[in-house]
């Protein structure tokens, strides 16, 4: 059985602009992710960690980090398609929790951008699952 935790912001820092924005001025983020091996007697597992920076006329504005964990009896054998799909989950999460938070900040109109699959290595995530 899989069981995936509550999405947990560890920062976001916002730092509103130091001038005025032009309407339509062009941002850019960038967003990682970073994968990490969880164990207990019991179970096997990992935390997928989302870093997100937005950044305006060369100024970054908001630095967003957050985490998910999936939880697996040990018994359990994930494959590839499997994983991919937890990794989909979880930057869903992310992403519903940006376009929450962003109220009342310039980035109101702005969303994440999505994420590449391509750039994730599958292969080198599967042996923390073992």
């Amino acid at each position: 059985m899989i069981e995936q935790t509550e999405l947990v912001v560890t920062e976001w820092h916002y730092h509103p602009p130091s001038g005025i924005l032009e309407p339509g001025e062009r941002s850019s983020n960038f967003t990682s992710l970073d994968v990490m091996k969880k164990r207990a007697a019991d179970k096997k597992g990992i935390a997928c960690r989302f870093s997100c920076r937005f950044v305006i006329k060369e100024e970054t504005i908001l630095e967003y980090v957050a985490e998910d964990s999936y939880v697996i009896d040990l018994a359990d054998t994930i494959d590839k398609y499997e994983l991919l799909n937890m990794i989909r989950n979880s930057y869903s999460k992310f992403t519903e929790k940006f376009d929450l938070r962003k109220f009342g900040t310039v980035l109101q109109d702005r969303a994440l951008s999505p994420l590449d699959e391509s750039k994730i290595d599958l292969e080198a995530i599967l042996p923390l699952l073992e």
